[in-house]
């Protein structure tokens, strides 16, 4: 979350090599804890370098497998170690890989996605 200036009134936002930082982290050790889970990546402002001040983290978390509907799936993982507010969207490998890559979302997920975790992981 963002932070006050000791010196100012003013909210300082956490940059992008801090949100990165911090989502590698966090990946490494929810993945550590959960063998379900196959890859972590971000999408969104942070991903493509245009975020701002208040931009949120929309993070992709695949899953081998869920018992859980898709809606309710993001209620089950505790984001709040991270220094932004997240968007969370939780998928089975299953589903992300029938996501249409014709709709907005498809080609934004497919064309920016930076991998934390996984075998494609990037950096």
């Amino acid at each position: 979350m963002p932070t006050r200036s000791s010196r100012s009134s003013v909210l300082v936002w956490p940059d992008r090599e801090a949100v990165d930082r911090a989502a590698r982290q966090w990946a490494k050790t929810v993945a550590g804890a959960d063998p379900n889970v196959l890859r972590i990546g971000y999408i969104g402002s942070y991903a493509r370098g245009d975020w701002g001040v208040g931009s949120d983290l929309d993070l992709v978390i695949l899953v081998e497998r869920s018992d859980t509907t898709w809606e309710r799936r993001a209620a089950g993982w505790d984001t709040t170690p991270l220094p932004v507010p997240v968007d969370l969207f939780v998928y089975t490998e299953d589903e992300w890989a029938r996501i249409d890559p014709g709709s907005r979302f498809g080609r934004t997920a497919q064309s920016e996605i930076e991998w934390l975790y996984g075998y494609t992981a990037t950096r």
